[in-house]
């Protein structure tokens, strides 16, 4: 049990060292290129945090551990929304870019209910393993060409005030940079393994369910890269990253680490549960969805969503728990938990989108009466 114990903390150690290497290395080569950090959050550092959702659901699907392959994968999006962006925003609200909304959080929805209509057979099949990974192949040439187009003389002044980079850049830099945000990412996966090694390790000792195991300690534990770059990018007011992490995290673990387990795993895919099809899956697709409106209100995940946020974690994790050890009283917890928590819900972000919707009407009838003002005024002085 010790042993256990020091890999948890050895591995908490190195993850976030490794996430302020890889914040501070991808943020100065956006700078160099002229990139949005945005563009950098949704693929280099989403798609790096990610690797360890990939090694291990691979690894899992080829053991024959398909509850583990697919609970990571859910699991960790849950995670990514609810716990991350809570605990991001609850340090400072975060500011939600439009891109997100009108495009990527889109796409986190449509891909989470994607998934689901494949796993209706009870398995995601090799070909739809095919299908996705195509997915996010395109996903990031969108985002290339996207990135090609946000190349702009402002961006790059920002960043060479913020990082203090001297123009020309040096390849030398580069290099530097390139191996920091490398070796922050190795660090984040040795840390993710370790971590995950002593929490499985652990709940195996308690008699707990794969799935369960999949669904909570290995989908927390692979996504604590996510998590300590999005809190060491907040910190450092990089807030797009830390967003942008957690969205490109999300995508990129439906179409490719799924994807990806689905096309090697044995047999014609990897088979997903009851459980998983109807609980866990539907609630990871509201989850996605309640994004949308949350990030709508004001392009800005306030602290009060945060802690709302971490409450829904808080409450799926102890349902996840109550019926690993069968409690007696689950449905009672269930129907609480859908009679309260879910409608308080729907009535705050109502409430908040209306009074988006009120505050940008008002805004464009100021603008209005002052165009008409403006233009009252230069007939009269006419």
């Amino acid at each position: 049990m010790a042993l256990i114990l020091l890999l948890m903390i050895g591995g908490l150690i190195t993850l976030v060292a490794g996430a302020e290497f890889l914040v501070r290395g991808a943020s100065r080569l956006a700078a160099a290129l002229g990139i949005s950090p945005l563009i950098i959050g949704l693929t280099i550092v989403a798609f790096g945090t990610s690797s360890p959702e990939l090694a291990v659901s691979v690894q899992s699907a080829l053991g024959g551990q398909a509850d583990v392959a697919i609970g990571n994968v859910v699991g960790s999006n849950i995670f990514n929304v609810l716990f991350i962006l809570g605990a991001s925003a609850l340090i400072t609200p975060l500011i939600v870019a439009q891109q997100l909304v009108r495009f990527d959080v889109p796409l986190m929805i449509g891909v989470s209910i994607g998934v689901w209509l494949f796993a209706l057979n009870g398995y995601v099949e090799r070909w739809e393993g095919a299908l996705l990974f195509a997915g996010i192949v395109a996903y990031t040439v969108f985002l290339g060409v996207q990135s090609h187009r946000e190349r702009n003389a402002a961006v790059i002044a920002e960043y060479e005030t913020e990082y203090r980079l001297k123009r020309p850049f040096s390849w030398l830099q580069g290099l530097l940079d390139t191996g920091m945000a490398g070796g922050g990412l190795a660090l984040l996966v040795v840390g993710a393994r370790w971590f995950v090694d002593g929490a499985v390790g652990a709940a195996e000792a308690f008699g707990v369910s794969e799935l369960v195991i999949g669904l909570t300690i290995v989908a927390a534990g692979t996504s604590l890269p996510e998590v300590a770059t999005s809190i060491v990018a907040a910190l450092r007011g990089e807030r797009d990253i830390a967003v942008g992490n957690v969205v490109g995290s999300n995508i990129f673990n439906i179409l490719a680490v799924l994807g990806l387990t689905a096309l090697v795993a044995p047999g014609s895919g990897v088979p997903v549960s009851t459980n998983a099809l109807w609980l866990d899956m539907p609630f990871m697709i509201v989850v996605a969805i309640a994004c949308l409106p949350i990030f709508f209100t004001g392009y800005l995940i306030a602290r009060w969503e945060g802690i709302l946020f971490l409450g829904y974690y808080g409450m799926y994790t102890l349902f996840l728990i109550l019926n690993s050890i069968h409690y007696p009283n689950l449905m009672e917890y269930r129907n609480l938990f859908l009679l309260f928590a879910i409608p308080l819900t729907v009535i705050t972000i109502g409430l908040s989108v209306a009074r988006e919707m009120r505050e940008r009407r008002e805004a464009m009838r100021r603008s209005e009466n002052a165009l008409r003002d403006g233009i009252g005024a230069e007939r009269n002085g006419g």
